[in-house]
């Protein structure tokens, strides 16, 4: 109560906040009749003095008005948009590190133009993250003309693009990119072994739109590089042909937690029937033989019970293709992990791809934490504010519209059955259709788009539909779905990156109808032409009520909905949204629906008559609150299993930056031989025990093995009053004289450059190892939780062993490598197998992205698969989805002003696109 007047006296805390920031709008708007007046040249010139200003001493606040006032006054210039006070203030939130919540239609991407010009004048680069390559080149090309104009280079990175391309649109002082590209080069670069290949520079500062889509559903799961494993294609598929056998009765599903059990009975059922088949072997199903079984049938049986084809994926081009939940879009490339899309695979009787094994993993979570400043913005971020806050100490701002509000928001309509439901949604859209008015029909899935589209067909009402099937028609369909009486079915509407607009869209009609007419007075006309039919349908859409939202059923999340209710009352434009649910809906089935059920039976509910109350809603959005805390467990739980290995990751890779940054790591070899040495004598000759009690023939088979020196030990073992600080003395003169003996064969240069190389892929192959067997223990960690110990501080604990464990690897294989190298020839051909060592490993770096998500399963992950190396067995992966080298054409187009190539580093690309390394092409010394 005392909260509730002390607001309406003083108001909210954002009221406050975004009350602050009037100072600066007045003095942005203060500077424009200036601005205004000065040429092209002038104002372009504002960057440089902008600049000076920094270098100076002066700190991006200070310089923020002007700034601001620059880029306002450019984008007037270049694109003939003006910044709204609003959108002044929602650039200011950003540069200060927030989440600016910005309703849809209110120009988010204009306004991320001010904070990413302001910051760039650093020269340190600014990052701009999006949902979708379609975002990202649009938004790079589209507001790049501002940042060009005003002398900043701008470049996007996309999928297709090979590593000089990456490195040109990395150094560019804005990049813009999608959250897996970026996380993914990332993983990469610190799989690379000169320094001067690395893609990335160090991180400064990004935005990431649509900041909930990004840094809430798709944190759900990891970004993984993965190479292939073992090739078990046969097995899923017998597996496949019993898994139909089972009876309902020898599984038990939990909807809720999205998982499936076999129950006692169905474990003896699959036992006999794997029995009979030849799969396992022994009596027990759970045998350690018949793990891999077991795992087999763990995967098909979700995959056959939890999965279904148009809801989950659709199958294409002999592929299983993943649908994203969130957006409704196909997730070309994406795949579930751990065997889970093999078995849809098997299921469907496609062909089955190869399994693959962890390289390297990063969370969004982790991997954003990386970046000093952070920012984002959305039309929906409040539902999720504690968790922006919680996880990425990101506060949620709301953003005022530039004008208000005019949509109708009406209570949810509560049907009995699904058919009632669909009745009243189709009779609704004739009324609108009658009235002129624009129909958005709001689907989960594209089973339910389709169907609602069968349904509009035998009732004769002309519709578009917008799924993953008709993904290339998105942008037309969008931007046509506000014409009167036009009905368009969307399967969810969040990162769609186009406006619906009462009376039709001008760019894409001007794009679609004028770009092809050469002669300039017909392309002007035309383009008025479009304009007033524009006007005038518009009128006739605002008349008729503005567009029309209709949710066909609640989903989990709330912000899904409110993404879908936003698309209507853009910019003060009327508008209005009603959801329609049944009983049969998945949330309410799901969550407590038999309750309600008695309760509309009681009230003796007639045929097609429905329930309509603000108390519905209440509850509705309590399960949905439900639902949403638990997927924020999920990805709590994800995070901090995953911050064990984030504090190993980082270890490793500073380690591997600093071993890169140096032409000598003898110092690091000679700690790690002296460690090695330590370690085994002090293994079989502990400390103060007696001489009889010493193991001598184990430590001179352990010298053998890894030093691959025949020393006498035992013979020293046997002298008077030998002690264990001699022997350990003696072996490490022993090997020094070996090592030192193999530099005067090969020299020193040589032998700088093997220990590096041998060094660098060492140790990726053991922390490629640690990886996996980390995997290993967090699959059945959680069994831990039946002795009363908890899973997580046994995972730490056995991590932080394994860690150590692996180090000791690393010590002793790098160790034992060098000590039995050997290299023959004449001296120039020692220098090309030296050389080789590290050229024919990066080589094997050229990987395929694969992506995966699941938001239940803290087994799906997204996935990359690492090309296979010559002679290892080649992934089971159809031809045409093989990937494609870029072309020399490509190479050439982005380099080609390149003017001077003296600073190229000597093992990158060449930039000529001759397909060379530098060195080997245009930097060759003759």
């Amino acid at each position: 109560m005392f909260l509730s007047l002390f607001q309406k006296l003083f108001g909210s805390a954002n009221d406050r906040l975004i009350k602050s920031l009037d100072k600066y709008v007045h003095a942005i708007n203060a500077l424009e009749p200036s601005l205004e007046k000065l040429s092209d040249a002038e104002l372009q010139g504002r960057t440089d003095w902008l600049k000076g200003r920094l270098e100076k001493g002066e700190s991006l606040d200070d310089i923020l008005v002007d700034a601001f006032a620059t880029v306002r006054e450019a984008s007037k210039r270049v694109l003939g948009m003006r910044h709204f006070d609003v959108q002044l203030k929602g650039g200011i939130i950003l540069h200060r590190g927030m989440i600016s919540e910005m309703k849809t239609g209110e120009g988010k991407t204009l306004v991320g133009t001010l904070p990413v010009y302001l910051n760039a004048l650093s020269g340190k680069g600014v990052h701009v993250v999006t949902v979708n390559d379609y975002l990202a080149k649009r938004d790079s090309a589209w507001m790049g003309k501002i940042y060009e104009f005003l002398g900043l280079s701008v470049n996007c990175i996309v999928h297709e693009l090979d590593d000089l391309q990456r490195q040109i649109a990395y150094r560019a002082d804005v990049t813009y990119g999608t959250n897996n590209e970026l996380g993914f080069d990332y993983l990469r670069d610190n799989m690379k072994f000169r320094l001067e290949e690395m893609v990335q520079r160090p991180f400064n500062y990004a935005i990431v739109d649509e900041v909930d889509s990004i840094l809430i559903d798709e944190a759900r799961t990891p970004l993984i590089i993965s190479g292939p494993a073992e090739d078990s294609s046969e097995l899923y598929v017998q597996i496949n042909k019993i898994l139909p056998l089972l009876v309902p009765e020898d599984y038990e599903k939990d909807e809720k937690a999205r998982a499936v059990t076999l129950t006692e009975q169905g474990n003896v059922h699959i036992e006999n029937l794997l029995r009979e088949h030849g799969i396992i072997q022994g009596d027990n199903l759970y045998d350690i033989q018949n793990v891999s079984a077991v795992h087999h049938v763990n995967q098909g049986l979700k995959a056959h019970i939890l999965f279904t084809r148009d809801v989950d994926y659709i199958v294409k081009d002999d592929k299983v293709i993943i649908i994203d939940e969130f957006t409704g879009r196909m997730m070309e490339g994406r795949r579930y992990s751990e065997g889970l899309h093999q078995a849809l695979e098997a299921k469907e009787g496609v062909t089955i791809q190869q399994e693959n094994q962890t390289l390297a993993s990063i969370t969004f979570q982790n991997y954003f934490r990386l970046y000093p400043k952070l920012a984002g913005m959305t039309g929906t971020a409040m539902t999720e504010a504690s968790e922006l806050s919680d996880i990425y100490k990101l506060d949620v701002v709301e953003v005022p519209t530039n004008k208000r509000v005019q949509r109708k928001d009406m209570d949810d309509e509560v049907y009995r059955t699904a058919r009632e439901k669909y009745d009243a949604i189709i009779k609704l859209i004739k009324e609108c259709q009658d009235r002129q008015q624009p129909v958005l029909v709001g689907t989960v899935s594209i089973e339910k788009s389709e169907y609602i589209s069968g349904l509009l067909k035998a009732a004769g009402v002309p519709h578009s539909v917008l799924n993953a099937r008709y993904h290339e028609q998105e942008a037309i369909i969008i931007a046509e779905a506000g014409v009167p009486g036009t009905v368009t079915i969307a399967t969810n509407m969040a990162g769609r990156g186009t406006d619906i607009k009462l009376g039709g869209n001008l760019e894409m009609r001007i794009a679609q109808e004028v770009e092809q007419i050469q002669d300039e007075t017909e392309a002007t006309a035309k383009i008025k032409q479009i304009e007033a039919q524009i006007a005038e349908r518009a009128e006739i859409a605002k008349k008729a009520g503005g567009l029309f939202v209709i949710g066909t059923e609640r989903h989990e999340s709330r912000r899904i909905d409110n993404q879908l209710r936003g698309r209507t009352g853009r910019q003060g434009d009327p508008g209005a949204s009603k959801f329609f649910l049944s009983l049969e809906d998945d949330l309410m089935r799901i969550f407590g629906s038999e309750r309600l059920e008695s309760w509309l039976t009681k009230l003796g509910m007639e045929e097609g008559e429905a329930i309509i109350h603000p108390w519905i809603n209440k509850a509705l959005e309590k399960a949905q609150q439900k639902v949403e805390a638990r997927n924020y467990d999920i990805r709590k739980q994800l995070l901090k299993y995953d911050d064990v290995m984030n504090d190993q990751r980082k270890a490793i890779y500073e380690q591997r930056r600093e071993i890169m940054s140096q032409d000598n790591v003898s110092d690091f070899i000679l700690d790690m031989r002296d460690e090695v040495v330590h370690t085994i004598v002090s293994r079989f000759i502990p400390e103060h025990a007696y001489a009889d009690k010493w193991e001598v023939d184990a430590l001179h088979e352990e010298c053998l093995r890894i030093f691959g020196l025949d020393l006498p030990i035992k013979a020293w073992a046997e002298e008077e009053g030998i002690a264990d600080a001699e022997i350990l003395s003696r072996l490490q003169e022993a090997i020094n004289k070996l090592m030192s003996e193999k530099e005067e064969r090969y020299g020193e240069m040589l032998m700088r450059m093997a220990e590096k190389n041998l060094l660098l892929r060492i140790l990726d192959q053991v922390w490629k190892d640690h990886l996996l067997m980390l995997d290993h223990l967090r699959q059945g960690i959680n069994l831990r939780a039946y002795a009363q110990r908890d899973p997580l501080n046994e995972y730490k604990s056995e991590a932080f062993e394994m860690f150590n464990d692996m180090l000791y690897r690393l010590r002793e294989n790098v160790t034992g490598v060098l000590s039995h190298l050997q290299m023959g020839g004449p001296a120039e051909e020692v220098e090309e197998q030296v050389e080789h060592l590290l050229d024919d490993h990066s080589n094997d770096q050229h990987i395929e992205l694969h992506y995966a998500q699941d938001p239940f399963d803290p087994g799906l992950e997204p996935e990359i698969e690492q090309a296979p190396k010559k002679g290892r067995k080649k992934a089971a992966t159809p031809k045409e989805t093989a990937p494609k080298k870029s072309s020399r054409k490509k190479t050439t187009e982005v380099t080609r002003d390149v003017e001077d190539w003296s600073e190229t580093p000597r093992n990158a690309p060449c930039p000529c696109g001759s397909g060379l390394r530098y060195k080997q092409c245009h930097g060759k010394v003759e």
